[in-house]
């Protein structure tokens, strides 16, 4: 006689071992390598050790510093053999949405694309959430792709002050695309645009007025103008703001590079308009490469961020400096005293180095 009850298979357990213990224990391992094998992990496309190798970079130990130079010094010749893409936008307009959606374009398209995703640092704890992995989950686990977010740190232009070395160990180690996400407009954009090839400017339609929100400036750079969430019954708008921003786009003065901007419409849940975002993106590249300009603009770049690198080390010399760290306090005092002006304080302490 059949029974009423019957035995249901029970849920399977997890193992007792952490099956990526392995994994994890070598990742662990690797931590104190040094510049050889940090340098042969990058060019073989080793993502653990790049990202410890970003991580050395980012350190503010002085022990670090050396060997971060002495790496991205080994990088540099197998470095800058890629596209790399700066992309902003007003807040909402969906950049980490659009950047996975983009980016299982170009992967699937034979791609290997590396997401410097630059988180803001809040001005009062000095912390970061990092989320942008979470934002993206799909592109996290695609093996030709590389996400690292990065505290922007308080740094100009929402770019965290190590991105331009990072983008040189990501290009060494075989990344041929790299966007470098920003915090968003409202920060100096022109931080990004000194280290990228390729300025994409992410827009909504329908919030409020069209131009209202970005500035000149923004615009001026923007290579690309990209109307996102064309989908639904955004189509119709979308469409719309498009031919007024590239009418606004028109007005601005001839680019040094002989580029004319363009206004285009996109859907990341759609998936919509990417293959034409990628298509202006190579003649942009065909055309300045022809014309001398990519390669002067990269040259000019190069000394800018020289600069950059003397006003960092200046800075960190004048903090790091012992003699200035034991009258510093003092100064600060005499100065929310009102003993003494904000400027004549400066130029007795930079009397003191």
């Amino acid at each position: 006689m059949d029974s009423a009850l019957k035995v249901n298979q029970g849920v399977p357990q997890p193992p007792a071992i952490n099956p990526k213990a392995r994994e994890i224990i070598k990742k662990r391992r690797s931590r104190n390598l040094d510049v050889p094998a940090l340098l042969e992990g990058i060019r073989e496309g080793n993502t653990p050790i790049l990202a410890q190798a970003i991580t050395l970079i980012e350190s503010t130990r002085e022990e670090d510093r050396k060997k971060a130079r002495e790496l991205v010094s080994a990088c540099l010749p197998l470095s800058g053999n890629s596209i790399r893409i700066g992309i902003t936008g007003v807040p909402g307009v969906g950049k980490s949405t659009f950047i996975e959606a983009f980016g299982k374009y170009l992967t699937s398209s034979g791609h290997k694309l590396a997401v410097l995703a630059i988180d803001p640092s809040s001005e009062k704890t000095k912390g970061s959430i990092l989320g942008d992995k979470t934002r993206m989950e799909t592109l996290s686990n695609d093996p030709h792709a590389f996400i690292r977010p990065s505290p922007s740190g308080g740094s100009l232009g929402g770019v965290a002050r190590k991105t331009r070395e990072t983008v040189i160990l990501c290009e060494a180690a075989g990344f041929d695309t790299i966007f470098i996400e920003t915090v968003g407009v409202g920060q100096s954009e022109t931080t990004v645009y000194s280290m990228t090839d390729f300025f994409l400017l992410l827009m909504l339609a329908g919030a409020g007025d069209a131009l209202q929100g970005i500035k000149r400036g923004i615009m001026e750079i923007s290579d690309l103008l990209v109307i996102h969430k064309a989908d639904g019954n955004n189509v119709g708008k979308a469409l719309q703001a498009r031919s007024l921003y590239q009418g606004a786009l028109q007005l601005f003065p001839p680019s040094a590079s002989g580029w004319k901007p363009l206004a285009l419409t996109a859907s990341s849940l759609e998936e919509t308009g990417l293959e034409k975002i990628l298509e202006t993106i190579l003649d942009y590249m065909r055309l300045t490469k022809e014309n001398g300009f990519f390669q002067k603009k990269r040259a000019e770049q190069a000394v800018y961020w020289m600069r950059e690198s003397i006003d960092y080390h200046l800075l960190s010399q004048f903090y790091d400096n012992s003699h200035i760290k034991k009258i510093l306090p003092e100064m600060e005092k005499k100065v929310r005293e009102g003993l003494v002006d904000p400027f004549n304080a400066a130029s007795e302490l930079l009397k003191k180095i």
